[in-house]
């Protein structure tokens, strides 16, 4: 604990186990916390994506609030986000915070302990609709930080409204809804939902993805340990397209808090002129929204075209670095960076 903290404490652990054992509860004490701000998400995409690499984890308490900050280390004096491809957004963790005030703080005190030892952090996605961008870049530059932010990516989503299935695909495109319709009808498939995992469904998923147009996969064990995970949660929604018994499509869906998240999905390329990934997505997309009920439908990050098919809304997706002044090693860095930022025209004030 840092003891010229204005709050009640700061603290920082090199691993998750030390976080488990020393910190007072894990994000994952609020039931409802999004999936990628979840204590388990975070260990496992540690664990399974950046086991070469040291955890830095930062909290910040005052009173019963308390704040998490993620990070892994990437040099001597250099940090970054534990985050990766698999991760929607990534934010800072609140618990008992919803003062705006009190997570100024929690955050400052968080970015001013990193401070004292790190060089340049970059933060990505961070997502501006929800206010995580300008309280990052305020509290860094806050804590003393030169701070620049730039758009990286895009998320595709969709706010359901309260409509059901029917109602949603009625606003799709004429092409899509076509498509579906005179492939449907002749649609050798069977599509199934699985709300586990086993062996032989995880082969299946492996089958499908080794036959799909998709670049070689260089993390199946950790979705192997996130669909388990999210099957012991009873969130996972596992689908599959089937002919005569054999695996075409295959996606992994989470249901959660009335969000479904879209995670992975690929089909056998030789059932090309047969659309089973389309006609799958059809059926995941009518349970998510008839049977689970959900709100949002999430299509990740990733900006590609047959999204814009399904969703209604994207958002855009920032990455933050941020240099510490007082080591000379980030100085040429910083100035590079915020000269390419008011190049672009995308200096965030």
């Amino acid at each position: 604990m840092a003891g010229d903290s204005p709050l009640q404490g700061r603290w920082e652990y090199r691993s998750f186990v030390e976080a488990w054992c020393h910190g007072a509860g894990s994000p994952d004490s609020v039931c409802d916390r999004p999936l990628f701000d979840r204590f388990g998400w975070l260990e496992l995409l540690h664990r399974f994506c950046f086991s070469d690499r040291n955890a830095d984890i930062v909290r910040a308490a005052e009173s019963d609030a308390q704040a998490w900050l993620f990070l892994t280390e990437t040099g001597a004096r250099r940090r970054s986000a534990l985050a990766n491809w698999y991760s929607f957004a990534f934010r800072p963790v609140f618990d008992n915070a919803s003062d705006p005030a009190i997570k100024a703080r929690l955050l400052a005190a968080m970015t001013h302990s990193v401070a004292k030892r790190v060089a340049h952090i970059d933060l990505y996605p961070i997502t501006e609709d929800d206010g995580t961008l300008h309280l990052m870049m305020t509290a860094l530059r806050d804590s003393g930080w030169s701070a620049v932010s730039r758009q990286m990516g895009i998320n595709h989503f969709l706010d359901l409204n309260g409509r059901d299935f029917d109602a949603y695909w009625a606003t799709r495109p004429g092409p899509l809804r076509t498509l579906v319709q005179r492939k449907g009808r002749s649609a050798p498939f069977d599509f199934t939902i699985h709300h586990d995992v086993t062996d032989s469904l995880w082969a299946d998923y492996l089958t499908v993805y080794g036959k799909s147009w998709k670049p070689s996969e260089p993390h199946f064990p950790f979705l192997r340990a996130l669909a388990q995970q999210q099957a012991d949660a009873g969130t996972l929604r596992l689908g599959f397209a089937r002919m005569d018994g054999v695996p075409v499509a295959a996606q992994l869906w989470t249901v959660q808090n009335n969000v479904a998240l879209i995670h992975k999905l690929a089909h056998d390329i030789a059932y090309d002129a047969q659309s089973p990934g389309t006609l799958l997505s059809h059926h995941m997309f009518r349970a998510a929204i008839d049977k689970d009920r959900v709100m949002q439908i999430d299509y990740g990050t990733g900006n590609n075209r047959y999204k814009m098919d399904w969703m209604e809304a994207q958002r855009p997706l920032y990455r933050i670095d941020a240099y510490n002044l007082h080591f000379p090693v980030a100085w040429l860095p910083a100035l590079r960076a915020r000269i390419s930022s008011l190049v672009a025209g995308r200096l965030t004030r």
